[in-house]
């Protein structure tokens, strides 16, 4: 999408600066919905980048044969090689396309060692654990308006990890949102966030949650620096 805020610049340039590093890129469109000026936005930035592109039409499971179709004919307008009806929740079709990847994919050397599963420090996975329960039960009500800042990470002789992190958002009614009701989201939340993070970390954790109003930190470049949102 062209982006509104600082934010989705960054984003934006993020991802359009790993397509000359990619074997292969699945372009997904959603079968639901009519092609848009961001899909086509993105399309051509693919043929710029001559990418290797798997066209994925997502959600199948949601429309009708026509509709699927229709958008089927819509993604052949453009210079990609292959096109997949899939839907990812009953995983109809995502057996070929994963095949068709693969078939793109040249061999290369074991960049990383065995059982090493990101190449993310710690703190940027422990930060987007936390994220994560938080947009699960929030759903689309605020996607890109909660952060997440990290304060403090340490272990007690006794191995207790304590954990404390602070849920950033944009405006005063999305406080509200991401407590709760007697703050029943930030407890419920915060609860499944530790649990995994107890896997992850393979020790006790104490984890202390706070929700804190940064006014429009999305176009705060500043904050975004302090946040871990790097610069295009």
């Amino acid at each position: 999408h062209r982006p509104k805020t600082e934010l989705g610049r960054r984003l934006n340039s993020l991802v359009y600066g790993t397509l000359a590093e990619s074997d292969a890129v699945v372009f997904m469109i959603d079968a639901t919905m009519p092609v848009g000026p961001g899909d086509r936005l993105i399309a051509e930035r693919l043929v710029e980048a001559k990418a290797e592109v798997v066209v994925a039409v997502n959600k199948i499971d949601k429309t009708s044969r026509a509709n699927t179709a229709e958008q089927l004919l819509k993604a052949a307008e453009w210079p990609f090689e292959e096109i997949f009806p899939i839907s990812a929740v009953t995983g109809e079709g995502l057996a070929e396309m994963t095949s068709a990847l693969v078939d793109r994919l040249p061999e290369g050397p074991l960049y990383y060692p065995v059982g090493m599963t990101s190449d993310q420090p710690e703190s940027f996975i422990i930060s987007e654990i936390i994220r994560e329960k938080f947009l699960d039960k929030l759903r689309d009500e605020m996607p890109h308006s909660l952060a997440v800042r990290l304060e403090e990470i340490e272990q007690r002789e006794d191995g207790l990890i304590d954990i404390s992190a602070d849920m950033i958002v944009e405006r005063k009614s999305q406080k509200g949102i991401v407590i709760g009701k007697g703050g029943s989201l930030l407890k419920k939340a915060g609860t499944e966030a530790r649990q995994e993070l107890e896997l992850l970390l393979g020790d006790r954790v104490n984890l202390q949650l706070r929700v804190k109003v940064e006014k429009d930190w999305q176009r705060r470049p500043q904050l975004l620096d302090r946040l871990g949102f790097e610069k295009g």
